[in-house]
């Protein structure tokens, strides 16, 4: 893979990735070829701050965890209204986290 379509998808999306893991985006890029390259570069990442806004404004319903696919945790977290509240004060501070992780691990499914 070209060193410098790497460098332009890690200065796209650099900060949608976790940044203990950036040197392991770049060997699983390194080891792509173009058209695996193409499609990683299709995929729609989640904006982890988006997903705080997201939080902070809905988390009592769980749309937060439904965006990143935890359906069942979603669905708790609605019937019980975010924990009494004590459940969406927690994803505050650790939805950011979960996204870039989330989003590394859809890199990681769309380069296998």
């Amino acid at each position: 893979m070209d060193q410098s379509k790497i460098d332009m998808f890690i200065a796209s999306n650099g900060s949608k990735f976790p940044e203990e893991k950036q040197m392991a985006v770049r060997e699983l890029l390194a080891n792509l070829d173009d058209s695996k390259f193409n499609v990683v570069q299709a995929v729609s990442y989640k904006d982890p701050t988006t997903l705080l806004i997201i939080s902070i404004v809905a988390g009592s319903l769980g749309i937060d965890r439904f965006m990143l696919g935890e359906t069942g945790l979603g669905v708790a977290k609605l019937l019980t209204s975010g924990g009494c509240g004590i459940w969406t004060i927690i994803d505050w501070f650790t939805v950011t986290k979960r996204t870039k992780e989330y989003n590394f691990t859809q890199l990681q499914r769309v380069a296998m």
